[in-house]
């Protein structure tokens, strides 16, 4: 096997083989011990203390159950200190001239006497005599100490009685045979025991936690070993983090040995494999560790949500969390909500104001499956997104456009995730920002449609009639259009909804039924004003609100002005950006475009012909130029951008 780990068939049967082992020979090994007087442990060099804060050794001795996640999180940056090396052995003299690689090689010798030590007291004192209080039935039961320690024994005989002893008579034949790759890389696939230990550590400090609570007698114990010299003022918690620690501590240590190798060294190719085996087996160690937090996070999410049965899934991934602003299309305003991004849907979540066993109430979920995310450009909203799902449909808003960028991107991640692990995922439909928010009609009753807001329409998006007390406004569930009652008169069965019958368009209905009506619009010749304004900006030359100020320049009204490319010199004007019919035109040739004065920060511009002028105020100084060179063009009857560069060309 020396110098050959890489077959794993074979590695996963001697760890195997050698941990069954381990569990047949432990009780006799600890029933030989019993006889003799308790092995004296060396005390802990001050090196060996993890550079651990005493605020944090208080915490872990209140039991927090932070502590686990708190000591792993920050385990890889305590081991790439250099604090818990030492600078020289105690078998070297000041001045020695020893190969560095011999230096690196006994100081690696040294720390492994020390930790077999920390594995000593972890197995043969700590865990045994809990055992032995367990068996008493006074304490805790038998099974809640095996699983607080896992397979501890395994690694405290694997060590104590292979690697040590190996390193031991490899050191002692130094001059003669200067090489510690091959020992290491015949043991290193052993060291993968070690990720059974490492996913159950959280775990066990929990249950030392809990158990010191429910059980005195438990906790006293403890205590009563803590205080003892062996364990120098440290708790069980923390001289449990030790193994966790080791196999990143080997990593470091392999590194530097094969750095300070000779190039010609006879040990440099079975270091460089030992590096890697040992770098594998890191990895290995970290995969659990980041395992273990995710499923520690998500448990914790779980207990913000109230546990719902149905929501907790170990196969469940967090993506991303966080407060939101929802707006609503109704009274067109926003409210706080809070949302949990998973790999597989989507929480939509209400703070709770009197928070007793949860903190949010789940009000909505969504399935990431077909979902889409596109940005919304809306001047009223800035940082708007749209969340559109099979279940329903969210125009959400971010408090910063660097949140929005960072939902938007966590909604695709997680979108494109789901599409590699199924093929039914379709391209989202970017439409352009100004574009009525319609489905494609295969996918109409199949999903949640976007709502067009109420205040984006002043008249039934189908039959033109405008809205007012007595003409109110409707949401058809199939399209999203906001509609009369008389459109809105008929019922079809939406798949999204579980095939419940909802409330649909003249239009929705047929399509969606296949029924006819009495009623036939069709053939209808549409009027020069009855464009609709979203179709009509979505192909303009410029589109944006505008104030009309009325003759006496005092007041007016807002509205939404459009120059359409396919008749730009004519000026539209509409109630609202989503209106299908406009309720002014303003003819725009022969027309002269004047700029005016700034007053009270109003951006002031006229059209005047004769005795015909129309005031019209920007919301800024910089779209008020763009409406007057637009205006400008169509009054000079330039109809594209060519023709005015020709103009500059002749003059």
């Amino acid at each position: 096997m020396e110098g050959k780990a890489d077959n794993q068939p074979s590695v996963v049967k001697l760890v195997a083989a050698f941990e069954e082992h381990c569990r047949d020979s432990t009780s006799a090994q600890r029933d030989k011990q019993a006889g003799r007087q308790p092995q004296q442990l060396p005390a802990f060099p001050a090196s060996q203390s993890h550079s651990l804060t005493r605020k944090e050794e208080e915490e872990d001795q209140q039991g927090q159950r932070g502590l686990s996640f708190k000591c792993l999180r920050s385990l890889r940056c305590k081991i790439r200190e250099d604090n818990w090396r030492r600078p020289q052995g105690p078998g070297l003299e000041p001045g020695s001239q020893e190969p560095e690689e011999k230096k690196i090689a006994l100081e690696l010798l040294e720390t492994e006497q020390a930790y077999v030590s920390r594995l000593h007291l972890l197995d043969q004192i700590f865990y045994t005599e809990l055992m032995k209080e367990a068996k008493t039935g006074k304490t805790v039961p038998e099974e809640v100490v095996k699983m607080i320690f896992s397979n501890i024994s395994s690694i405290y005989q694997f060590h104590a009685e292979f690697f040590l002893p190996e390193l031991q008579k490899r050191m002692e034949d130094w001059n003669h045979n200067p090489r510690i790759g091959d020992v290491i890389q015949k043991l290193a696939p052993f060291l993968k025991m070690y990720g059974e230990y490492v996913k159950n550590f959280d775990k066990a400090v929990e249950l030392i936690t809990a158990w010191s609570e429910k059980s005195p007698p438990f906790q006293e114990l403890i205590a009563d070993i803590q205080k003892r010299k062996v364990c120098a003022n440290l708790t069980l918690q923390h001289h449990m983090l030790e193994p966790v620690q080791r196999i990143p501590r080997y990593e470091l240590l392999l590194k530097d040995y094969v750095r300070k190798l000779p190039p010609q060294s006879p040990d440099r190719g079975d270091a460089e494999k030992a590096l890697e085996m040992i770098f594998m087996v890191a990895k290995h160690s970290n995969a659990a560790i980041a395992e273990m937090e995710r499923l520690q996070n998500l448990w914790v999410v779980y207990q913000r949500l109230g546990l719902e049965d149905d929501i907790v899934d170990p196969s469940n991934e967090l993506i991303k969390e966080g407060p939101i602003q929802k707006i609503s299309t109704r009274n067109n305003s926003t409210s706080e909500k809070y949302l949990f991004l998973f790999n597989n849907m989507l929480l939509y979540c209400v703070p709770k104001v009197i928070q007793v066993g949860a903190e949010f109430q789940v009000h909505l979920r969504m399935d990431v499956g077909g979902m889409k995310v596109r940005e919304l450009k809306d001047a009223e909203f800035p940082h708007t997104f749209l969340v559109s799902g099979k279940q329903r449909t969210l125009e959400l808003q971010a408090r910063s456009e660097e949140e929005m960028n960072d939902w938007i991107k966590a909604f695709q991640d997680a979108i494109d995730r789901k599409e590699k692990r199924s093929e039914t995922f379709k391209t989202a439909v970017h439409g352009l920002e100004t574009d009525t928010p319609a489905l494609k009609t295969e996918e109409l009753g199949r999903r949640a449609p976007q709502w067009v807001r109420d205040n984006l329409v002043t008249m039934c998006m189908r039959c033109r009639e405008p809205f007012n007390a007595i003409t109110r406004r409707h949401h058809c569930r199939a399209c999203g259009y906001v509609v009369c009652a008389r459109c809105s008169d008929y019922k079809a069965e939406l798949q999204y909804d579980g095939n419940r019958p909802n409330r649909v368009c003249q239009e929705c209905f047929i399509f969606l039924t296949g029924h006819t009506v009495l009623e036939d619009r069709e053939g209808k010749h549409k009027g020069i004003l009855e464009k609709g304004a979203a179709e009509v900006s979505s192909r303009s030359l410029l589109c944006s609100s505008l104030q009309l100020l009325d003759k006496n320049g005092k007041g007016g009204t807002r509205g939404w002005f459009v120059i359409p490319q396919d008749d730009p010199l004519v000026l539209y004007i509409y109630a609202a950006p989503q209106d299908v019919r406009a309720h002014t035109s303003i003819p725009l040739l022969g027309y002269q475009v004047r700029d005016m004065p700034q007053s009270e920060s109003r951006h002031l511009f006229q059209l005047v012909q004769s005795r015909q002028v129309f005031t019209f105020v920007a919301d800024t100084e910089e779209l008020k130029q763009r409406w007057m060179k637009a205006m400008a063009r169509s009054a000079a009857g330039i109809t594209h951008p060519e023709e005015e560069e020709d103009a500059d060309e002749a003059e």
